[in-house]
Formats: C-alpha cells, sequence, structure tokens
C-alpha cells in the first residue's frame, strides 16, 4: 500500500493506483472531462491537473501514478485560474445550445460550468446568426447515431472506445493537431457511409452532446400527447434495471414494476414485456438448431438477436450469413406480433378489418435496435425506438417521480408474460443459456442437465464456452472484438455447434443506449440483478411460458412451420449488394413507400413487371405507380410481405409474393453522384414469374 496525502487528508491506496484514484479515496472531488474508468487516460482535457511534491509543473491526476509520501493539492489559487481559462478555451468553441441540446443536464461540461459559475465566460452568440463550420459538422445520416462536431471537447473516448482499446471497429479516429484536432471518419465519410455498426458505444462514453443516439422521444411523446392511436410500448430486459441509475437508485435495483407504472402515465394504452417474444425467439431458435444439428447444415449456428453483430457480418463477412439464425430478435418478433396477429384483432373492427394498426414503441439499451426497426421485410413492425436514457428524459419531461411511484405495476396479456430464460438475455452468455435449456427439454436431456450454466456467464471480454450433453460445444463471444478474433481462423467451424455475440461487452446490460456510468463495476451489479430475476422465476424454461404455446396453438402452429417463419423469420443480404437493393425495394412497395422506392433507382430507371402494367419507366413513374396506382397496404393481417425465397444465399434473387407466387429478379446497377459521394441505385429490374 502507498500512503499519499491530498489537500492535507491521509489516504493509503494500492500499488498502481493514480493520483486521481488517491483523491477518490481521501473523498477529495477532482474535475474531469476526458476520463472513463474503462479506458486508457489520455489527460486530454487537463481539468484534473493537481500540484505534487517535488514536480515543478502540474501533474495530470487520471495518469499520474500515485507516489509513497507525496503530497498533493487540488484547488490552489493557480489550479483554479487554469481551470478557468481551460474552460474559457473549450467554451469558445462550444455551442451555446444547452436548452435544445439532447443531454441538459446530463452533459458533463454544463456540470462544471454550472458548479463553478463559468457563465460568464460562455462567448454571447446574437440571435439569428448561424456558425456554417457547425452546420457542416452535423452528421444524421446514421438511423442510430448523431454527430455533432461543433460540441466535440476532443476527449478522445470515441475513438478509444471504437478503437483498440473496446470494439476495434476503427470507424472513428483522430487527424488534425492542436486547436484542429477533431475526430474524424475514414476519409471524413457521413457515418451512414462508413462501416459503422451503430453499436453505439461512442455515445455512450461521450461527456457532452457531440455523440448522440438519434432521437425519437420527442415524436413518441407528442403522438402519446395526441392520444389519437392505440399506442403499445414493449420494454427490454436490460431496461428495467439500468433505468433505476437514471433516477438515483442503487445500481442493480430491478424496477420492472415501477417502470410499468411510469409508462402508464406517459400515456400508452398497452404495457407488454419484450421478455415474452425472446422465449418466443428461444423457441424458433432451439429449434432451428436442431433442426440444423440433424441435418448436418449450417453449422455452428450463430445468434442474431444482436443487430450491431447481424450488421458487422453484412458489412464485413457476408459468407457468415448462412450460418446467421434466421429467427428475429424479440423486438421484431413482438412488434410483428403486435401489429398482425390476434392480438392486433381483439382491438376492434378497424383493426380486425386492416383499416387501423396500433402504434408501437420499443424501449431497448440498445441504439442498434433504431438500425434494426428500419431493416426490409422489418421495417414498420416497430414505430420508434427508445434508449433507455431516451425514456430518462420522457419520464423527466413530464415531471413523472419515478423514484416514488408505487412498485406494483403489471404488464397486459398476452403478451406481457415471460420466464426466466427470456430475463436473462440482458446478459451476455444469456441468450446461449436460455437456449441450452429449451434445446436440450426438446432433444428430451433436459432433466439431468443443470438449468444454470456459469460457464457461459460473466461480464468480462472475451469467449466463455461450455459441453451441453446431447447438444454439443457452444461459445459465448463477449463483445464484437471477441467475435472478430474467433473468426480470424478456421477452428469455430469444427469446434462448436453454436455460437452467440453480443457486439457490446456484457450484452444488452452495457449496450449503447443504457445510462452511462463511471462506476468500473457497473455491468456486475446490472448482471446480478438479471441473474436474481431467473433465479426468483417460477418458470425459468423458455416452453413453460403459456402465453406462447398458447400463441402456437392458435395461430403458429409449431417452431418453424410454415407461419411462424412468415411472421417470426428474416432475410439477410451484404450491404451494398443487388439482393440489398432488390429488398429494400420490395420493402418500399410492400408499404407503398413511392418516394423511398424512387431513391433506389436512377432517374430514368425502368422496372419490369411482368404483369398487365408492362414496363415503368422513370422513378417518378415508378414513385407514382407504386403510391397511387397500386391498392392501398392493408394493416394487421391483412398486411402481408414479400420474402426472399433463400433466406441468406447472396446471388439467390428468387422472391415468394405475398399470395404465395415465385419470381425470379434480375437487377441491373449503375452508379449516381461524384467521386467523393458515388450511390448505387438501379438502372433496371426485371421480373420473371417462375
Amino acid at each position: 500500500m502507498i500512503a499519499v496525502r491530498v489537500n492535507g487528508r491521509h489516504v493509503t491506496v494500492e500499488e498502481g493506483a493514480t493520483l486521481l484514484d488517491a483523491a477518490r479515496a481521501a473523498g477529495v472531488h477532482i474535475p474531469t472531462l476526458c476520463h472513463h474508468p474503462g479506458l486508457p487516460a489520455h489527460a486530454a482535457c487537463r481539468m484534473c491537473l493537481v500540484e505534487v511534491s517535488g514536480e515543478h509543473d502540474p501533474q495530470p491526476a487520471c495518469r499520474t501514478q500515485a507516489r509513497d509520501g507525496a503530497r498533493v493539492e487540488t484547488d490552489t489559487d493557480a489550479l483554479q485560474a487554469f481551470r478557468r481559462a481551460d474552460a474559457q478555451w473549450l467554451l469558445a468553441r462550444h455551442p451555446n445550445d444547452c436548452m435544445r441540446c439532447e443531454i441538459d443536464g446530463a452533459c458533463q461540461l454544463q456540470t462544471l460550468v454550472r458548479e463553478n459559475q463559468w457563465e460568464d465566460l460562455w462567448p454571447k452568440i446574437p440571435a439569428g446568426t448561424v456558425d456554417a463550420e457547425d452546420v457542416l459538422s452535423k452528421d444524421h445520416t446514421s438511423p442510430s447515431i448523431w454527430r455533432d462536431l461543433s460540441k466535440c471537447i476532443e476527449c478522445g473516448l470515441c475513438a478509444d472506445v471504437c478503437g483498440e482499446s473496446v470494439q476495434e471497429q476503427f470507424v472513428i479516429g483522430f487527424a488534425g493537431r492542436g486547436f484542429d484536432r477533431r475526430p474524424v471518419t475514414v476519409f471524413d465519410a457521413p457515418l451512414r457511409e462508413t462501416s459503422c455498426i451503430s453499436c453505439g458505444q461512442c455515445t455512450l462514453v461521450c461527456p457532452v452532446g457531440a455523440l448522440i443516439e438519434a432521437p425519437h422521444w420527442h415524436e413518441v411523446l407528442q403522438t402519446l400527447g395526441a392520444h389519437r392511436r392505440v399506442s403499445v410500448v414493449q420494454v427490454a430486459p436490460a431496461t428495467r434495471v439500468a433505468i433505476s441509475e437514471e433516477f438515483g437508485l442503487t445500481p442493480g435495483t430491478v424496477s420492472t414494476r415501477r417502470l410499468i407504472n411510469a409508462l402508464r402515465q406517459l400515456g400508452f394504452d398497452y404495457v407488454f414485456d419484450t421478455n415474452f417474444a425472446a422465449d418466443l425467439t428461444i423457441m424458433e431458435e432451439g429449434s432451428e438448431l436442431l433442426a440444423r444439428l440433424e441435418a448436418g447444415t449450417g453449422l455452428p449456428l450463430f445468434t442474431s438477436c444482436c443487430p450491431g453483430w447481424v450488421n458487422w457480418v453484412e458489412l464485413n463477412r457476408p459468407d457468415l450469413l448462412p450460418h446467421l439464425s434466421t429467427t428475429k430478435s424479440p423486438q421484431q418478433m413482438h412488434g410483428a406480433i403486435a401489429k398482425r396477429s390476434g392480438f392486433v384483432r381483439s382491438l376492434g373492427a378497424d383493426f380486425a378489418e386492416g383499416r387501423a394498426e396500433p402504434y408501437v414503441v420499443s424501449v431497448m439499451p440498445c441504439t442498434a435496435k433504431k438500425d434494426e426497426a428500419r431493416r426490409p421485410g422489418q421495417s414498420g413492425d416497430v414505430d420508434h425506438v427508445l434508449t433507455t436514457r431516451e425514456l430518462a428524459r420522457m419520464i423527466r419531461s413530464r415531471g413523472i417521480p419515478f423514484a416514488a411511484l408505487s412498485d406494483d405495476g403489471q404488464f397486459d396479456s398476452p403478451l406481457g408474460e415471460s420466464t426466466g430464460a427470456a430475463q436473462i438475455f440482458g446478459a451476455s452468455g444469456g441468450v446461449m443459456e436460455a437456449m441450452v435449456r429449451t434445446a436440450a427439454h426438446l432433444k428430451g436431456a433436459d432433466h439431468d442437465l443443470p438449468l444454470e450454466w456459469e460457464a457461459l456467464r460473466g461480464v468480462g471480454q472475451g469467449i466463455k464456452t461450455a459441453t451441453i450433453p446431447g447438444v454439443g460445444t457452444v461459445a459465448v463471444c463477449n463483445g464484437i472484438a471477441s467475435a472478430q478474433h474467433m473468426l480470424e481462423g478456421e477452428g469455430w467451424r469444427s469446434a462448436y455447434v453454436a455460437v452467440e455475440v453480443m457486439a457490446c461487452v456484457g450484452g444488452c446490460l452495457g449496450g449503447g443506449g443504457e445510462p452511462k456510468s463511471m462506476d468500473p463495476h457497473i455491468l456486475r451489479k446490472r448482471a446480478a440483478a438479471i441473474y436474481a430475476v431467473d433465479a426468483d422465476a417460477p418458470r425459468r424454461r423458455s416452453y413453460e411460458n403459456g402465453d406462447v404455446q398458447a400463441l402456437y396453438a392458435s395461430e403458429l402452429q409449431s417452431p418453424n412451420s410454415p407461419a411462424a417463419h412468415r411472421l417470426l423469420h428474416t432475410c439477410y443480404a451484404p450491404r451494398h449488394s443487388r439482393r440489398l437493393l432488390l429488398m429494400r425495394f420490395l420493402d418500399c412497395v410492400d408499404r407503398r413507400d413511392g418516394a423511398a422506392a424512387a431513391q433506389l433507382f436512377h432517374p430514368e430507371g425502368v422496372w419490369s413487371t411482368a404483369s398487365a402494367f408492362g414496363e415503368i419507366e422513370g422513378a417518378d413513374q415508378i414513385e407514382a405507380f407504386i403510391s397511387g396506382t397500386l391498392p392501398p397496404r392493408g394493416y394487421g393481417a391483412e398486411f402481408a410481405r414479400h420474402r426472399m425465397e433463400a433466406a441468406a444465399d447472396v446471388d439467390d434473387l428468387t422472391v415468394l409474393a405475398p399470395d404465395g407466387g415465385r419470381s425470379r429478379f434480375q437487377v441491373d446497377l449503375c452508379t449516381l453522384g461524384n467521386e467523393t459521394s458515388p450511390r448505387t441505385v438501379i438502372r433496371r429490374l426485371t421480373r420473371s414469374i417462375l
């Protein structure tokens, strides 16, 4: 142990501790902007400079190791003056628009200004003027993440978490030096045109509002306020644990029932549990695994619940697409059921006859879920996706005293029942553990097997494995970087029968939309809460969910049946491929979105329909045909989608129509735009009836 004196207070810390650690142990507050406990310290912001005995110059507390006998001063007049000058430099480059900022009230720079009464340092911006550079710095192209470099303080945390420290995606890095230093993407491209997988870890560590989740909560609040539509909300397992932190409750507090009451006060008509669909996912995915084991093809099966992981495969390794489970994620399953199953028919004649549909919102710990809700073949099933942080903003905006709410809320039926297996979906390893419980049962091998597989648990980055009697060896990749390392070789092909990948370390509990925390043990606390809920659940295997059993009996027939595939399964395509453009076009046709379909075509593009309508020439005419000539789309059970016949074959452009007919398409592409911003579009789309 090392003895240090901080502002005259004696404290002992372990060998290797920093001066910041020593100060906190002594109860002394040192301001920081660029420090995060899970990332390397770069001392970029210089706010944490302290005076240390024996040192001529002030030292950054975040990266200076404590030495035995050191005397540290943190609040001398010189240090206070420096911090004030440092803040003045930061604020001179920072827009004064806290009132409009998404993280107003949760911004570390704003907190420093408020605590130190530095408001006078902020330059006064005349009303009606706009800084052109600030406008150009905004990037809202991604469906999941917004960037505003005018707010950036160059702390480097986004580059660290996106780079070698955690995710190893290297989408964001730093360019320039000194005053011109700033985080950029490769070739300074908009996020949508990069290899970003929408994991949102950059938004989780950004101390200001330079990186945020694409905000949807404003629209949701307006829709709920008008109360013109029947509204439905589903809540993910990780959300009910982490949202407690947003309102000052102890990390790891399970606030499921309190959360239900808050959602009802916000105006939702039906509050459902995403865990219902998680149990359904396990029934489909477990059955799919057994079918592949029996056929000896498509192994190992990769889970597909994490949209960040699915994005990574489509972007970087399309050769892995045949290994992905075709089951939709719980979010998308729940959305499809809420809009196109028996539940919607129970809402009244307009819903039953396809003239109306409910407004469906999901609350997720994940920014990539916003991306997922717009995938072709799935878009529209979930109208808006909120992160845990966004929901907290809604609750605060409406003045709901979350921490004081009664803890007695109940999910609505029939999409609210769940088992303990669904609860653990939120933790890394939880999907695999839940699938093992059901797959073992379906093979008749569950009686002698434990319910809890400790080998598959844990929040540390890396790969976890377990051998399941009667099933085989399975693996869990905790974080996208772990998956990348595993896939560098070929051993995984023969070593495992199933692999779970979660893009974020810790799984959904560490998702990019969760509350920001400086607690280095936060993932363990959240995981302990999730597993405690599972341990206390009266039913802990997905097949024990009575409402899931009833859904199969009334509508879906059996797991992996044709009826289940139409509603609960999906298709994949490599990014920038003919197959993906075709899938996007068919999705526009199904939803009668002529404007979006026209954007996929060259202005003089041609669609050969192989029907009485013949060839439709020109993007404008294609838009008019889809929006005005085709019959209006139906809702509920009347809304059916085109589907690709092959779930993941890159070259197969065979399509199953809603009426069961088969067609094959030929897609001829060309490029629009200039060299710096090219765009691949359809020049000619030719349909052949099979």
